[in-house]
């Protein structure tokens, strides 16, 4: 049976106050200012999402490890999961958690200790417009549905109008853009239509866009040049990358919410986990349906994937050195400020602490 944040929390919090694991300072990158200064390397890839704020993690790590050579190769999230399972990387980061195939195939590279799976960066997908006159602009989800579905086509249809009582809405058509490329923040984007307007988005949530309808666009950057140079256009990217841009308020429950960080990181602390994983595996499935005003819901969870047990000594230190700093506020908010994610809350960041004290070297 799955179980939310909380009740991982109540567990972690437990075996905190029974073991004396040496847990570092989860303010320092190197793992409190008396921890021993550590060589090798550290190898990942994986999720392209993550790069702006892997720089930064990179930086605060190898400030206080500079002994550790560390390297990240964006190559994709399904790449970096592929890497990680064939060995050939020290952990991956991911715009999707492990499925069961992928979790049995990491498990026989990390033995009986088996695989962690933190979610230490969580970014709101907007949904962003250019509509002149309109500078607010509230959307149900079933609206959002019908929108990027092609069953509504102009911006003064009276699903949207009735989201918007008060506002005056042009007869201009709408122009949806959906991203071009296999992408993780499209994942995310489909499992929220799916999962909370699944009346009218009927398809399964996927990397790769699943109508021929709309405007293609590769990247983040292209949605956001799409959206900005035509009229009456609408799609989903980083909140971060929105620029000036107007934003949709999404409905949730009886509200209308506005992407934040603090509402996208809420929504993650309050989603259950996947059942049936592992005591360190923490990976969500995010409450897209939720019906609390202080959570957003479209959101992009990332996570970095490894070993609870590594072979060598000196690895399973790096790796545990630099989650770490990662999971730490330092550590979150140079990826907030680089990258604009969302510093997860600290009662995530107890359950983390919990996975990233278990990691170390095959007895």
């Amino acid at each position: 049976m799955s179980a939310s944040f909380a009740a991982v929390l109540a567990t972690a919090a437990c075996g905190a106050s029974n073991e004396d694991t040496g847990s570092s300072d989860s303010g320092s990158a190197g793992g409190g200012s008396s921890a021993a200064e550590l060589s090798g390397d550290l190898v990942g890839a994986g999720s392209s999402a993550q790069q702006a704020a892997m720089t930064a993690w990179q930086a605060g790590f190898n400030t206080a490890q500079p002994g550790v050579t560390f390297s990240y190769d964006p190559a994709g999230s399904g790449a970096g999961r592929d890497q990680f399972i064939a060995g050939g990387v020290d952990f991956a980061g991911s715009d999707a958690a492990l499925d069961d195939e992928e979790l049995a195939g990491a498990t026989e590279v990390c033995g009986d200790a088996g695989v962690f799976e933190l979610p230490n960066y969580i970014s709101a997908i907007a949904v962003v417009y250019n509509l002149d006159g309109v500078d607010d602009l509230n959307l149900a989800p079933a609206t959002v549905a019908g929108i990027f579905n092609g069953s509504i086509t102009t911006w003064n249809d009276p699903a949207i109008a009735a989201d918007n009582p008060d506002a005056t809405l042009p007869s201009t058509a709408i122009s949806p853009v959906h991203r071009g490329d296999d992408s993780g923040t499209t994942t995310n984007f489909t499992d929220y239509l799916s999962k909370a307007a699944g009346d009218v988005w009927t398809y399964e949530p996927d990397g790769e866009w699943p109508l021929q309808s709309g405007e293609a666009a590769n990247g983040t950057s292209g949605v956001i040049d799409a959206v900005t140079n035509g009229a009456g256009t609408i799609g989903y990217a980083d909140e971060s990358q929105a620029g000036d841009l107007g934003i949709a308020a999404i409905g949730v429950g009886s509200e209308f919410v506005a992407p934040s960080p603090e509402a996208a990181a809420a929504v993650v602390a309050n989603s259950e986990t996947v059942p049936g994983r592992g005591e360190y595996d923490l990976a969500v499935e995010v409450n897209r349906a939720t019906t609390s005003a202080d959570e957003y819901p479209i959101v992009l969870v990332s996570y970095h994937i490894g070993c609870v047990q590594y072979e060598d000594q000196a690895k399973a230190d790096a790796v545990k050195a630099f989650e770490q700093y990662v999971i730490s506020e330092d550590g979150q908010q140079a990826a907030a400020d680089a990258a604009g994610s969302s510093p997860i809350t600290d009662e995530a960041r107890t359950a983390a602490q919990t996975v990233v004290d278990a990691i170390t070297v095959r007895g």
